[in-house]
């Protein structure tokens, strides 16, 4: 389970500093030299490159160039900064007109744009979000993607449902992805290497008579995926079989 989440900070500070709805009267504390917007992305280019472990306060107000007090009178905690971050990456992504296209070519479009978000910001599908401030880089995006439904006939509840079907299925890829790159990180060995490393013993203990479906299949999978687990591979029949999923549904209730 994540040990970050959203929403976890004081909600009517959190959403004035998203809304930038901030008190104009005097400040307590040392002046600031910077805008909210410097911190937020030199908190965004931390996290991107060493985890959201590393984004603490200190670490922040060092890579900003302010004294760590002084990062408090942005900002009240790590909690609000999260969301900020968040929001600020959801306010980033892309978002063009696909209204020619057909509903499915538009769902494909916001699943690979939530995947490009993850691949670019890799702890952003690790934040819980079960609890989302309501910034406006969030409402840019939910507003567009809900869009990608227009014309399928689905009631507002269901294209709710519908959408969140989609981006749980990116994020969950997206955590997979990363993991898989991890492992090689961290034994320095490409999958084939490990494999090859490692087969006079799977030979001696993986019994093809015992386990005859997973030797046949594990093997034909490994072949042409030339790896266990292909992220890749992974991602795009699992968007297929989405699509159909979502095809079957919006073809029992077509638009009127």
């Amino acid at each position: 389970m994540s040990n970050h989440r959203t929403g976890a900070g004081d909600p009517a500070r959190t959403l004035r500093l998203l809304w930038r709805q901030l008190d104009d009267g005097p400040r307590r504390g040392p002046r600031q030299g910077r805008s909210l917007d410097d911190l937020v992305t030199t908190a965004i280019d931390l996290a991107d490159a060493e985890g959201l472990d590393a984004v603490t306060m200190r670490a922040v107000a060092q890579a900003v160039g302010v004294a760590p007090m002084t990062l408090y009178t942005y900002v009240p905690s790590k909690a609000e900064l999260l969301d900020l971050m968040l929001d600020a990456s959801y306010a980033r992504m892309p978002r063009p007109d696909r209204a020619d296209q057909p509903w499915h070519a538009r769902v494909a479009e916001l699943a690979r744009s939530n995947r490009d978000l993850y691949a670019a910001h890799p702890w952003a599908a690790e934040v819980a979000t079960g609890r989302p401030p309501l910034g406006p880089g969030l409402m840019a995006k939910y507003e567009y993607e809900l869009r990608a439904f227009d014309g399928t006939g689905l009631d507002d509840v269901t294209r709710n449902a519908a959408l969140t079907y989609v981006l749980d299925f990116v994020r969950a890829a997206a955590r997979s992805a990363t993991e898989a790159r991890s492992a090689h990180q961290e034994s320095a060995w490409t999958d084939e290497q490990w494999w090859t490393a490692n087969a006079p013993l799977l030979a001696r203990v993986l019994d093809e008579r015992r386990f005859p479906t997973a030797v046949r299949v594990g093997a034909a999978a490994g072949a042409a995926q030339n790896a266990a687990y292909d992220p890749d591979q992974a991602y795009e029949f699992g968007l297929a079989r989405l699509l159909d999923g979502l095809a079957v549904l919006i073809a029992t209730d077509p638009p009127s």
